[in-house]
């Protein structure tokens, strides 16, 4: 059984991700570091939406920003969400994909 605080924890993660707009952020920036106009462009979202997404992202520990001159560069963080992503997709290929052709 895990602790109510380690629980907490993993509502803050999973809620993180939940979210339709940083879902896909966060695939975006599977592609490799982008500025905010980039990850706009990519997703097709408002400037105001993308930054408010991604400070959520980097507060959690999910992205990181690296200033080159005027812009602002995210990345995803190599260490633990790029290793997860992978792990996550081989699951979804196994299970979830096969749910939702099931469903056609």
């Amino acid at each position: 059984m895990i602790s109510s605080k380690l629980f907490g924890a993993y509502k803050l993660f999973f809620g993180t991700l939940a979210n339709d707009s940083r879902l896909k952020i966060v695939n975006v920036l599977r592609d490799g570091p982008q500025c905010v106009n980039e990850i706009c462009e990519s997703t097709r979202f408002e400037q105001s939406l993308v930054s408010h997404n991604l400070k959520i992202l980097e507060y959690h520990g999910m992205v990181f920003v690296e200033r080159k001159g005027k812009y602002r560069y995210y990345t995803l963080n190599k260490k633990t969400i790029q290793p997860l992503l992978e792990l996550i997709d081989a699951h979804m290929k196994q299970y979830c994909c096969k749910i939702l052709e099931g469903q056609r």
